[in-house]
């Protein structure tokens, strides 16, 4: 160790001398050469300060770890989850830079000025509520640059899980429908009631729930055959429903049933066949196709419709996640912004 790092606390960074740029920054690409000398974010001068390979004073007064973490915690909302974060990925031998969102870590074997960064790092607490917007915007940052987006959840015992988020293209190889009959709208749910024409809807498109010979329809199912001109419907004292009306019964029935009719028809319009989620704890779950009822794969992914003001709870995000994964499927959240989008989030092992 030279005795010469000494670093100066001013203004949420470690300013030091130019001797610390071929010791540091050459060898270990830590901070940034400013002018003759070296910038260190806070992080990064506290992971080498824990390492004795510098010293900081602030004011005059030399700072040990504990005095410089806790004068680094006031300055930097967030800094404890970041640090622990930017230590673990030292530590498993990644370059790392402070950089938007939080970091850019680079590939193994690469290092600024050889390689491009691999991912962008979000770092989150547990207890930090999500909202959408702020894994979109990155997630879109990071895939026009080429980029993969890097979510690292730090739990009360500073633990981590990665995960990555991206931009998901759905789509299927399912046929165009075939045409059913009359149906009646009961109370949350609406039965077909030709037994050919059930038959049909269900072995060419997968809709419905066979009930004896008749077919029962989930609401979103029913709105789309419906729209699609496949099915007449009719209450329960035969009165004709057109869209208008079914809709408007529909949203009675289900508070959030325009969100999840907007995806269900994006998806049964990307060729995808979509049934109920409700056993995963998701609205959806979706096969690319199903070709045969008699062997009916597993689906591919579990498809949860959310707001566009929507706001994670990190717990709940990884039950989502967690589950997915368990079962081989992928987690895919939709979301309308003016079309409907999808995004994916998979756990990560750095």
């Amino acid at each position: 160790m030279l005795d010469e790092l000494q670093g100066q606390l001013k203004n949420e960074k470690v300013r030091l001398g130019p001797e610390a740029v071929p010791d540091l920054y050459e060898q270990g690409y830590f901070g940034r050469p400013r002018g003759k000398g070296l910038e260190l974010s806070l992080v990064e001068a506290a992971y080498l300060l824990d390492r004795s390979r510098i010293k900081v004073s602030r004011e005059g007064k030399e700072l040990d770890f504990k005095a410089f973490f806790q004068a680094a915690s006031s300055l930097e909302k967030g800094f404890e989850f970041r640090y622990v974060v930017y230590k673990d990925l030292r530590e498993r031998g990644y370059y790392v830079q402070p950089g938007r969102p939080d970091f850019r870590v680079y590939p193994r074997g690469g290092h600024p000025g050889k390689s491009p960064a691999e991912f962008y790092v979000l770092v989150i607490s547990e207890r930090m509520p999500l909202p959408l917007k702020e894994i979109i915007e990155p997630v879109r940052v990071a895939a026009q640059i080429r980029k993969k987006l890097m979510l690292a959840i730090v739990d009360e015992e500073s633990d981590i899980t990665f995960y990555e988020a991206r931009d998901k293209a759905m789509s299927g190889k399912m046929a165009d429908q075939e045409p059913g009959g009359l149906a009646t709208l009961l109370e949350d749910r609406v039965v077909l009631w030709d037994a050919e024409a059930s038959r049909r809807l269900h072995e060419h498109g997968f809709y419905g729930k066979p009930v004896g010979e008749r077919l029962q329809l989930s609401l979103v199912e029913s709105a789309y055959l419906l729209e699609k001109g496949l099915i007449q419907l009719q209450d329960r004292s035969g009165e004709p429903l057109d869209q208008s009306g079914f809709l408007s019964k529909a949203r009675q029935i289900e508070s959030d049933f325009d969100l999840k009719f907007k995806v269900y028809r994006d998806l049964r319009e990307r060729k995808l066949v979509v049934k109920t989620g409700f056993k995963f704890g998701t609205h959806f779950r979706v096969y690319k196709q199903v070709g045969s009822l008699q062997k009916v794969p597993h689906s591919e992914y579990l498809v949860h419709t959310v707001a566009e003001d929507h706001i994670f709870l990190p717990p709940v995000l990884s039950r989502a996640v967690r589950l997915a994964h368990s079962v081989r499927k992928q987690m895919v959240f939709a979301y309308p912004d003016g079309d409907v989008h999808y995004l994916e989030i998979k756990r990560l092992k750095p």
